[in-house]
């Protein structure tokens, strides 16, 4: 956001959010200067709220005498106005109590971490489970379903497991499964995902013949086998029953962008995937028609990134553009802060 504006208008502007984000209604004048403590007249804050207007920071429904933030709006509040709540201790206390009583189990405190989110922000929560991308290779296991089909069960240091079935051309024996599970165990230790899929075939081109079958096989599967992208299963979307209580879904089109957005997850791991991409250190906000996806452009996106030991994930939360975002930006962080805690040195 390059445009500046002055004092007065930055003070109109957070006023006009501020109020919209309480009531849903378009916010007048007469509503500002009765409301806050401006120092000026209801006619001077008329004529700087149709500025702010002309500069596309807020809009003007034909329906009301009042005005609604834009896009534009939203992003200079988030950028240059917002200040960030303090966490009420209750809330505090509710995360941390309930985070330290469930098990250390990843999918468990992932699965509590969503609920709370949703629970406490009243608006839809997104969680990934960790990327085992930046996972550090800690051993495998091959093991034989039938003649033609195994199981590959890969353990990363942090505790992740992924597991992966796999088909041969040709039958197989319980001694190659073994032998080959010893020389990659050997070979793979301490490396990640990606630096596996990078150097897997230098790693073994001195593999023994009876070896090669399977060895080609994971060869020939070598993304499949060690590469994490983000899939519906690996996404938990929670707090359908919370977001649909706000105002903006009394409209029946509303309603049904937002369920169908929450049946169709890949809409959800498409903006989570971005977001990872940005978040570098800090909050990710995606604001309205800022988000690709037509179904999602009515709505915000605030996600950061959680730790599990040397692998992160993503946790969001996604609802109506009118949302807190100084009180959810807060939230989200504390979250993100408290379940990496959790997850890295979780209550023996």
């Amino acid at each position: 956001m390059t445009q500046s504006l002055n004092e007065r208008e930055k003070n109109v502007l957070r006023y006009v959010i501020q109020q919209f984000i309480l009531t849903a209604s378009p916010v007048g004048s007469r509503n500002i200067t009765k409301k806050y403590n401006l120092g000026f007249s209801p006619a001077t804050v008329r004529n700087i709220m149709a500025d702010l207007e002309d500069s596309g920071f807020i809009n003007h429904p034909h329906t009301s005498a009042g005005r609604v933030p834009t896009d534009k709006g939203y992003r200079f509040y988030v950028d240059s106005i917002m200040s960030i709540q303090k966490l009420k201790n209750s809330e505090r206390e509710l995360i941390d109590s309930s985070l330290s009583s469930e098990t250390s189990e990843t999918g468990e405190l992932v699965k509590l971490a969503g609920k709370l989110l949703s629970s406490i922000t009243k608006q839809l929560a997104c969680v990934s489970y960790p990327n085992l991308d930046s996972g550090i290779f800690e051993k495998l296991q091959i093991i034989s379903i039938s003649s033609s089909r195994i199981m590959v069960v890969i353990t990363i240091k942090s505790g992740l497991v992924k597991t992966i079935t796999l088909e041969l051309d040709s039958g197989i024996k319980e001694s190659q499964l073994e032998s080959v599970q010893l020389l990659l165990n050997e070979r793979l230790n301490g490396l990640t995902f990606s630096e596996i899929r990078k150097t897997f075939s230098s790693r073994i081109k001195d593999a023994e013949e009876n070896q090669k079958p399977i060895i080609r096989l994971f060869v020939d599967s070598i993304d499949k086998i060690f590469k994490d992208d983000i899939k519906s299963d690996r996404i938990i979307v929670t707090g359908a029953k919370n977001i649909l209580h706000h105002p903006e879904f009394e409209n029946p089109e509303n309603f049904q962008s937002i369920i169908e957005m929450i049946e169709d997850k890949d809409i959800i791991i498409h903006i989570m995937e971005k977001s990872s991409v940005n978040i570098s250190d800090g909050i990710y906000i995606s604001i309205g028609s800022e988000n690709e996806n037509k179904k999602l452009q009515e709505y915000s996106f605030i996600s950061t990134e959680y730790k599990s030991g040397e692998t992160h994930g993503t946790l969001g939360i996604i609802g109506p553009k009118r949302m807190e975002y100084s009180k959810i930006v807060a939230i989200v962080d504390y979250m993100a802060k408290m379940l990496s805690e959790f997850l890295t040195n979780p209550i023996k």
